[in-house]
């Protein structure tokens, strides 16, 4: 009954009975495009969840219509972005341990864990994958103001290969199913985008290599070809719907590059050759580089099989490294962490290892604002605190600019002008 109840106050405080119009002020604000603080902000914002106008809350005024959100000694930045998220899983539950709980379980859990990722600061994040369209359902709910939550970019079932990284080869044959998310031909890939489309994916997702929680397979092991790749991407595009490709072995980086897709995941093992092709091309790395440590801490705990735990130990390292590199050779940069390998919640940590791998903080923080911003191709909606876009910003205690750390706690949520979290 008692966390009924706090689930009722938080729907409560996250979604107001009446739309109204607030001025968000603060000791100062990071412009994320530039890296300039400006002091002492004062953001309007409409009651339609838009900013009005950005000014100078020392000389700026406004009428008893307007509510004021004061957030003293705090900095403010845009709410902040993860590209790669998988609301409906746990990492806590790995390998066969899945294997006890009901399909629905899967969904109900989902509902906390956005609640939790709100929590850390991500008020937008791109579902890269979840059956039964779970995803497309959550983001339904949220939308509609019945749990609180991010925006969600939904991509449903992730398309991958017969036996691949997408399909499920952890029971015997005389279990055998053909998984909604398996393509075997160009035209198969082409058909599936449709489905997606028709049933609510907002961007799609491929699984062009091999994987760490796939069994049977090999973690930098091709598996979709080129050709297949490219009517998946092309198919996508002409509907007006992003790509993201699943991607650590060189070859079919490589070749997701050359495909057209629009976001490569992973990138573990990407050669200088194929780092320089996604800096001509401006294709987009999203690297998880945080969750290695959680996954080699847990070891095979929480049922992680030890296959898994081996593919990790292997490419943990490697996919630093790539990262590092990557950022010297000027690809661009979002930020994804893969948060349902790790805790949700904790999405936040990764900062500190983008920086420690090569970025400055103001780099970090363009990942995981203006930079996904473009890859969602939503500039002007999110990422930025600027007239036009929605009233999504934290509030953090010092500056992020000197100690990215900072925003492994954030102080205080708003979502289009609503305070979801408050300072404490």
């Amino acid at each position: 009954m008692r966390l009924l109840l706090a689930a009722v106050a938080a729907l409560a405080f996250a979604v107001p009975a009446s739309a109204e119009k607030v001025v968000v002020t603060a000791d100062r604000m990071i412009d994320v495009t530039t890296g300039k603080i400006i002091e002492h902000p004062a953001i309007f914002i409409g009651d339609d969840g838009r900013i009005t106008s950005v000014a100078d809350a020392r000389t700026v005024r406004w009428g008893s219509d307007v509510r004021q959100i004061d957030l003293p000694g705090r900095t403010l930045l845009p709410g902040l972005i993860d590209m790669h998220v998988h609301l409906t899983s746990l990492a806590e539950i790995g390998g066969y341990q899945g294997l006890r709980y009901t399909d629905s379980f899967w969904g109900a859990v989902g509902v906390a864990n956005a609640a939790k990722t709100l929590d850390a600061g991500f008020t937008t994040v791109r579902n890269v994958g979840s059956s039964d369209f779970q995803d497309v359902g959550l983001k339904e709910a949220i939308d509609g103001g019945w749990v609180p939550g991010p925006r969600i970019v939904p991509a449903a079932y992730a398309i991958g290969a017969t036996g691949g990284h997408c399909d499920d080869n952890s029971l015997p044959p005389s279990y055998d199913k053909k998984w909604d998310s398996v393509v075997d031909s160009p035209a198969e890939g082409r058909a599936k985008v449709r489905w997606l489309h028709k049933y609510g994916a907002e961007v799609i997702k491929i699984c062009a290599t091999g994987g760490v929680f796939s069994l049977g397979d090999s973690v930098g092991g091709q598996q979709l070809s080129l050709e297949e790749m490219k009517a998946i991407a092309d198919e996508a595009h002409m509907l007006h719907l992003r790509v993201a490709a699943h991607a650590h072995g060189d070859e079919g980086i490589h070749d997701a590059i050359l495909a057209g897709i629009d976001t490569i995941e992973h990138v573990s093992l990407a050669s200088d050759a194929t780092i320089k092709l996604a800096a001509q091309r401006h294709t987009w790395f999203d690297m998880d580089i945080y969750n290695d440590d959680y996954i080699l801490a847990t070891g095979t705990s929480n049922g992680t099989e030890q296959e898994s735990l081996d593919k990790e130990k292997m490419i943990g390292l490697k996919q630093r490294q790539t990262f590092q590199r990557a950022v010297r050779a000027g690809v661009p940069m979002i930020f994804g962490t893969d948060a349902g390998v790790y805790p949700h919640g904790d999405n936040g940590r990764q900062f500190a290892k983008m920086v420690e791998w090569g970025m400055t903080p103001l780099q970090a923080i363009q990942a995981a604002t203006v930079n996904a911003a473009k890859a969602l191709d939503k500039v002007g909606e999110v990422g930025t605190i600027a007239p036009g876009a929605y009233g999504d910003m934290i509030a953090v205690a010092g500056d992020p600019l000197r100690d990215v750390r900072s925003l492994e706690h954030v102080d205080a949520v708003i979502k289009g002008g609503v305070v979801v979290k408050a300072p404490r």
